[in-house]
């Protein structure tokens, strides 16, 4: 049972005192309250095929019970694990969008480096749930790496368990559902590459999406219906560009506008940008991504950055990321 608290002078800037002062640290969506989670999301990279020093692959990791899940690899995914004071070897299970090379560059790095001493040790096989050609792809992967893998197993420096691979070539549905955690792919639509999958994660009644690379899709609307955040794509490009292959990029992605209509029907707690897309020379600064987005939605945005952290529960908690730059001597 909820007590009321009187509305006097000193109760009233009590309590503005301390949500102020909460705000100050970690900014929420929702009811304002400190609460213990066990329901993470990680964006470990933020990018696209675009080279950045700023922004890394797509990777988004969620830590989840006592599971962390890997949900695309790209340029960089494993220094960014360690950056998040993980080693690659914590990791054991990866989903996979889709086929394109930017999701899946970082895949040797996390799962060779993971099954090394040095990398964490990996005590178990690297398990891949991904669209059809997944398992292809992991078998010629292993080949690829053959003489390394040979090679530490005859110095004694191996670890058959934690290199070895276990594919699972997946369609729409249910892929994974252990120890409450449910995972779902659906199917979304890149044009270039199918399938392409986005994902949803269900565990104690919360739920964070993924949407993966699309353009704008009923299905992803229809599965993240009831999310309380959603990590969606998003390209634009300069107005006056008429370039057409730059078009032809746009046509696979989804705009800001666009991306604002499809939280209008999803209405999460939070929506968060990933896999940032710009194009023709347009930077960040003139981007405009939450104001061409407030056209067609009202609720909460963020521009995600590499590392920034979300904490799901009765209200989503927002960690921006730490500014290398000034986080020490």
């Amino acid at each position: 049972m909820r007590k009321r608290i009187r509305n006097t002078s000193f109760g009233f800037l009590l309590v503005v005192t301390i949500i102020l002062s909460l705000s100050l640290f970690l900014p929420s969506f929702g009811q304002t309250a400190v609460q213990q989670t066990d329901f993470k999301v990680t964006l470990l990279g933020t990018g696209s095929p675009l080279l950045s020093t700023s922004r890394s692959g797509p990777a988004t990791l969620v830590e989840v019970g006592n599971e962390k899940l890997l949900f695309d690899a790209g340029r960089g995914t494993a220094l960014q694990l360690y950056k998040a004071n993980m080693l690659p070897g914590s990791v054991d299970k990866l989903f996979l969008t889709h086929l394109h090379s930017d999701h899946t560059i970082g895949i040797p790095d996390v799962w060779l480096t993971g099954s090394l001493p040095t990398g964490g040790k990996r005590e178990q096989a690297f398990k891949i749930w991904g669209p059809k050609g997944t398992g292809k792809m992991m078998v010629h992967m292993n080949k690829a790496f053959k003489a390394d893998l040979d090679a530490r197993d005859d110095s004694g420096n191996g670890n058959v368990g934690g290199a070895s691979i276990v594919a699972n070539d997946i369609k729409e549905g249910i892929v994974y559902n252990k120890k409450g955690i449910e995972v779902i792919a659906f199917k979304v639509d890149h044009k270039s590459i199918e399938p392409a999958f986005g994902y949803r994660v269900n565990y104690k009644g919360h739920s964070v999406v993924i949407s993966g690379d699309t353009r704008y899709n009923e299905n992803l609307i229809k599965f993240a219906k009831g999310a309380d955040v959603v990590i969606h794509e998003v390209a634009a490009a300069k107005p006056d560009n008429e370039s057409e292959s730059i078009a032809n990029i746009l046509d696979l992605h989804t705009t800001p506008e666009e991306a604002g209509k499809v939280f209008s029907q999803i209405q999460p707690k939070l929506a968060v940008y990933s896999h940032i897309v710009l194009l023709g020379g347009l930077t960040e600064e003139k981007a405009d991504l939450l104001e061409r987005t407030k056209k067609t939605y009202e609720g909460t945005v963020l521009v995600g950055e590499d590392l920034l952290s979300i904490e799901i529960g009765e209200e989503v908690q927002v960690q921006q990321p730490v500014n290398e730059a000034n986080s020490g001597n």
